[in-house]
C-alpha cells in the first residue's frame, strides 16, 4: 500500500531562499520508492510582501506535487504550520522551514524511524552554525525554565521541525487555541516520540523571521500555555508583600503611639509605599496577561484565514 508523505512549508518572504528550497526537498522526496511512497508539498504564504508568492504559483505550474495555501495577512508561524498540517493529507507530515537552517535530507531518517513504529519524530540540533551566542544562551535556559515551570517536558535543542504519524496528527488538530507552541503542543500529546540528531546550518539566504521581540513573544506563549506558575508565584509574592505591609503598620503604629517623632519612618514607610505598589503592578501585570489569553479564546475567531487555495483537487 502507498503512503503519503505530507511536507509542510511555512513561508513569510522567502523569495531569496524559495527556489532552492523548492529543490532540495523534490530532491530529496524524489529518493524515496515510488512504489511505497507519494508526496505533497503544501507551502503556506504567511502574508508575504515580497515575490514568494509568484515564485510558489510558478512552481506550482511545474510539478503537480506542489499545493499552496496563501493567507489574507500574516498570522504569524505557528499559525501557518497549524494551517498546512489542517490542510495535509498525509498518513506522515513533516514540518520545515523554509530557510534550509534544517537539512531536508534529515526527512528521511524521519521517514525510517516512523517506519520503525514511532509516532513523533523530531529534529534535535547537535550543532548549530551561524548563531549568535546570546541566542545560543538564551534558547539554552529558555528550556531550562519553560521544563522547569511546566508538566510537560519540551526536548531541549529543538525546533518545530519535525515528523507526525496521521494518528499523533489527528489529535494534535483537536487543540485549537489562539496561543499556539507547536513544540509544546506535539510533546503535550504524548504517543511514540524519538529524535534524529543534525548540525544546523546557518541560513541559506534572507533575514531570520525570529528577532528578538518575536522570541520573546513566543517563549510568553510557550510559558503561558503550560504553566500556571506565574500565578502561583503572584500569589506567594502578594501574601510577602502582606506581611511586610502588616509589619509596615504595627511599626507606624507603634511611632504614633509610643514616641514623640512621628517623621520617624517616613523612610520605611515610603519604601513600603513604593514596593507594594510596585508589587500590584507586577502582580496585576501577570493576572492581566492570563486574563487578556481568556478574552482571546473566548471571541473563537478562526485561527487564519485563507485568501487562495492552489493545487487541491478539492
Amino acid at each position: 500500500m502507498t503512503k503519503l508523505i505530507s511536507i509542510i512549508v511555512p513561508c513569510f518572504n522567502e523569495q531569496e531562499v524559495f527556489v532552492e528550497t523548492n529543490r532540495r526537498l523534490k530532491a530529496v522526496m524524489s529518493q524515496l520508492p515510488i512504489e511505497q511512497y507519494q508526496y505533497e508539498i503544501i507551502y503556506v504564504n504567511d502574508g508575504s510582501v515580497d515575490q514568494t508568492l509568484p515564485l510558489i504559483k510558478q512552481a506550482l505550474t511545474e510539478d503537480k506535487h506542489l499545493k499552496c495555501l496563501s493567507f489574507s495577512r500574516n498570522f504569524g508561524h505557528q499559525i501557518a504550520i497549524t494551517a498546512g498540517l489542517d490542510a495535509c493529507k498525509g498518513d506522515a507530515a513533516v514540518v520545515i522551514d523554509a530557510d534550509l537552517q534544517d537539512p531536508p535530507t534529515v526527512i528521511l531518517e524521519m521517514i525510517s524511524l516512523w517506519e520503525k513504529g514511532y509516532d513523533v519524530v523530531f529534529g534535535k540540533r547537535k550543532d548549530r552554525v551561524g548563531e549568535s551566542s546570546f541566542k545560543l544562551l538564551t534558547a539554552k535556559y529558555f528550556y531550562k525554565l519553560i521544563n522547569r515551570l511546566s508538566d510537560v517536558d519540551i526536548p531541549r535543542d529543538t525546533g518545530d521541525f519535525r515528523l507526525m504519524d496521521r494518528n499523533a496528527l489527528n489529535q494534535f488538530l483537536l487543540m485549537r487555541e489562539s496561543y499556539r507552541f507547536v513544540r509544546g503542543m506535539v510533546a503535550w500529546i504524548g504517543f511514540n516520540q524519538t529524535f534524529v540528531e543534525y548540525d544546523r546550518e546557518s541560513r541559506f539566504a534572507g533575514q531570520t523571521k525570529y528577532p528578538l521581540k518575536k522570541m520573546l513573544r513566543l517563549a510568553s506563549d510557550a510559558i503561558l500555555s503550560f504553566s500556571n506558575t506565574p500565578l502561583k508565584i503572584a500569589t506567594f509574592v502578594g501574601f510577602i508583600t502582606s506581611i511586610a505591609a502588616f509589619i509596615g503598620i504595627v511599626y507606624s503604629l507603634y511611632v504614633r503611639l509610643f514616641t514623640k517623632s512621628w517623621v520617624e519612618g517616613w523612610t520605611f514607610l515610603m519604601i513600603a509605599i513604593l514596593l507594594i505598589g510596585g508589587i500590584i503592578l507586577l502582580v496585576l501585570g501577570i493576572i492581566g496577561e492570563y486574563v487578556g489569553r481568556i478574552y482571546g479564546e473566548i471571541k473563537q475567531r478562526p485561527l487564519y484565514i485563507v485568501k487562495d487555495k492552489m493545487g487541491f483537487d478539492d
